[in-house]
């Protein structure tokens, strides 16, 4: 087999099973773990999926910056985001991080709502400009430009002095094994941050995000109140994620 015929093996068998395990598919291949173990890490630099201990899982579609993102599954973000807007009581204390559908959800919140909105992402902020009654902070940092959100000590210091109800996540990657992930430490730091400040946290994931990884881990899948997702979503891609005890609810 050549070693793109190969490459192109590891990649079908991570599409069907959602992992690969390094010594496994080296005794089916008769190749060397050496071999397997070389073919995953040119992978991996080419943004084709995430090495794990012992192998690799698949990568997070969410590489590309803000304004490419805004073009991946708009049905079932909108969807998404309508689902978490309706969530929000009149009072409460919201943590709305970065992401296109977190942007989505901000535009969505109802006008006569009265809500507090704690972001790091200045289009979150600047959507909730002309809302009448949403009470708007905006933490401060360094600009992070590819995801266009502020990170950093000084907003994790705020974060700190604030307890939240609702923490609506922006998801990069979701997956059984691995947990909540993203591509970025510092994204990493603030979102643990806020879990931690939060009665309860949501995980708005288009299916795309579904049982992948990313480099930096946020924490466990059990961190999580609920997870809402696209309708058409199958349930046994859900259920590990039920067996945890994690409210899914597709939109």
């Amino acid at each position: 087999m050549l070693t793109a015929e190969r490459r192109q093996y590891i990649l079908n068998m991570l599409h069907r099973d959602g992992k690969i395990v390094a010594r496994r598919l080296s005794e089916e291949l008769g190749l060397s773990e050496d071999t397997i173990r070389r073919d995953l890490r040119d992978l991996a630099e080419d943004g084709k999926l995430v090495r794990v201990h012992g192998g690799a899982l698949p990568s997070s579609p969410a590489t590309a910056n803000f304004t490419a993102r805004q073009e991946q599954a708009p049905q079932a973000k909108e969807a998404i985001a309508q689902a978490a807007a309706a969530m929000v009581r009149a009072g409460q204390v919201i943590f709305l991080d970065g992401g296109t559908t977190n942007l989505l959800v901000a535009q969505h919140l109802m006008p006569d709502l009265q809500v507090t909105v704690i972001t790091n992402s200045p289009p979150v902020a600047v959507a909730l400009a002309e809302h009448p009654r949403a009470d708007v902070l905006l933490l401060g940092g360094q600009l992070l430009k590819h995801s266009i959100v502020t990170v950093g000590t000084a907003t994790l210091e705020a974060i700190s002095m604030v307890r939240a109800d609702l923490y609506f996540l922006g998801i990069c990657s979701l997956h059984p094994d691995m947990g909540i992930s993203t591509n970025h430490l510092e994204e990493a730091y603030l979102k643990r941050a806020m879990v931690e400040r939060s009665a309860e946290v949501i995980a708005l994931v288009s299916p795309e995000k579904l049982n992948t990884a990313s480099s930096y881990r946020i924490g466990p899948l059990t961190e999580l109140s609920e997870i809402i997702t696209e309708r058409e979503v199958a349930e046994e891609l859900l259920a590990p994620y039920r067996n945890l005890g994690i409210t899914v609810t597709r939109v």
